[in-house]
């Protein structure tokens, strides 16, 4: 009885002591606060630009989900009307290198969140703050500026074959040997 017991006591603590894989999906986004307006002058009041706290980072860059959210929220809000799925058309081009308002995290919120002079529509109010930072993390991903590792491939649509989890099931056929 005793030895059962004790059997019972060691297989609960290995159990307990057992840790499991942590995943995490969703992922803090940076405090709103701390995004730098991009000035359209260098005119500031007083002579100096205002100061800005330091910008903590954005880590929906390194989460593949937090990627691939983006990468439907861009198709959901239709900003591929305009941007032409990266490439430029009726706003910039996001594939390239060359950024009017600044390639950083905050910087592509801001143009999110605030809406740019010449067609860029402000979405605050419009867009969880969130989703604003999963679809900067993707649209910086669009021009490899994010991690590589968590990337979004390409769209089901563009693929040249369908996806291996998707293949019909088809038995194997014997082959013969060449004579």
């Amino acid at each position: 009885m005793l030895r059962v017991n004790v059997t019972i006591l060691l297989i609960a603590s290995l159990g307990m002591s057992c840790e499991r894989e942590e995943r995490t999906f969703r992922v803090e986004p940076p405090y709103v606060n701390s995004v730098e307006v991009i000035p359209l002058t260098n005119f500031y009041a007083g002579g100096q630009p205002p100061a800005t706290q330091p910008y903590p980072g954005n880590n929906y860059e390194e989460n593949a989900y937090a990627l691939s959210e983006g990468k439907r929220l861009f198709t959901y809000y239709n900003c591929s009307g305009c941007h032409f799925n990266g490439g430029g058309g009726i706003g910039p081009a996001l594939m390239d290198d060359r950024w009017i308002y600044g390639s950083e995290s905050p910087q592509v919120f801001a143009s999110i969140i605030q809406g740019r002079p010449n067609g860029m529509p402000s979405f605050a109010g419009k867009v969880p703050d969130y989703q604003a930072w999963q679809l900067a993390a993707y649209v910086r991903s669009m021009s490899g500026l994010a991690s590589s590792a968590a990337s979004p491939g390409r769209s089901e649509h563009q693929q040249n074959r369908k996806p291996e989890n998707s293949m019909d099931k088809a038995a194997p056929t014997t082959s013969r040997m060449p004579s």
